[in-house]
């Protein structure tokens, strides 16, 4: 199963985060493609991610022939305020600066020439957008319109903040990446802003922020049905409904499970009823 976005860039059904996994990173990027992860998503922001261990990882998978063509990999510009003192551009610069300071340094961390997604890891402005904003996706279209990335996209969004965007960006996002809760209709909002505009919603966090879920009769019912466990429910969900689920695992036999979540169809009834199980 793919998922392909507005502008004709098709990406696998589920994507390996690397967010939190510090120094074992890049055992864990090997292990995930070896079981059969073909999407990384990771950032270049020292205080969640390791993006030089992320590229360490891909050059030990090049010689084991998995070759960078045979993978989709998504890395992320993270705003001043997002970053601790490791900041991998020269903060007195402008912006624009500052994001090709960033992608220039993610493409020697990943040891790429270019990239299949590039994502702004938040906006400048709790509310609205203002005017870094503007410049930092001005910058970001300027690398997606120069061919350095396949496709751009933004994490960390409000609907009223994706709805401002898509209306006077030169290139609305092909992805946003958000942060998924149960409680809140699977972020219901910023879902029907992305489906009104033909947008890919990634959702993270889909077990950590969603703990109730699990022990819910009705879907432990779902995973003794297929077979499963309930956090494929929850990812088989996610895929039926258009989201494609991130997820960070550090257990080998879960990356595995998690990748049998594409096995079974769950049935429309079952989807309504997971859609509401939080609110």
């Amino acid at each position: 199963m793919t998922f392909t976005t507005y502008n004709h860039v098709s990406l696998p059904s589920f994507m390996y985060g690397t967010a939190w996994k510090k120094e074992a990173t890049t055992r864990l990027v090997v292990q995930a493609v070896e079981a059969g992860f073909r999407a990384i998503d990771t950032a270049n922001q020292l205080i969640h991610y390791d993006e030089a261990l992320v590229g360490e990882a891909l050059r030990q998978l090049a010689a084991r022939g998995v070759m960078r063509e045979q993978l989709f990999l998504q890395t992320k510009f993270t705003p001043v305020d997002g970053q601790d003192h490791r900041t991998p551009y020269d903060v007195t610069a402008d912006i624009a600066t500052q994001v090709r300071q960033s992608f220039d340094s993610s493409l020697i961390h990943l040891h790429t020439d270019h990239l299949d997604s590039y994502v702004l890891h938040g906006p400048y402005s709790r509310r609205g957008l203002g005017r870094e904003d503007w410049e930092v996706w001005a910058a970001i279209e300027a690398l997606y319109e120069a061919g350095r990335t396949k496709m751009i996209g933004i994490s960390n969004v409000t609907a009223e903040q994706l709805t401002l965007l898509c209306g006077r960006a030169r290139h609305k996002p092909m992805a946003v990446q958000n942060r998924c809760y149960a409680a809140f209709g699977w972020d219901k909002a910023v879902r029907d802003v992305c489906r009104a505009h033909h947008i890919l919603y990634q959702g993270f966090s889909l077990l950590t922020a969603n703990r109730e879920v699990f022990v819910e009769p009705d879907v432990r019912a779902m995973a003794a049905k297929y077979g499963t466990g309930p956090a494929q429910i929850v990812f088989r969900f996610a895929m039926q409904i258009g989201m494609l689920p991130l997820t960070g695992t550090t257990d080998p036999q879960h990356m595995k499970d998690d990748l049998q979540s594409d096995r079974f169809s769950l049935t429309p009834d079952e989807l309504r009823r997971i859609e509401t199980i939080g609110l």
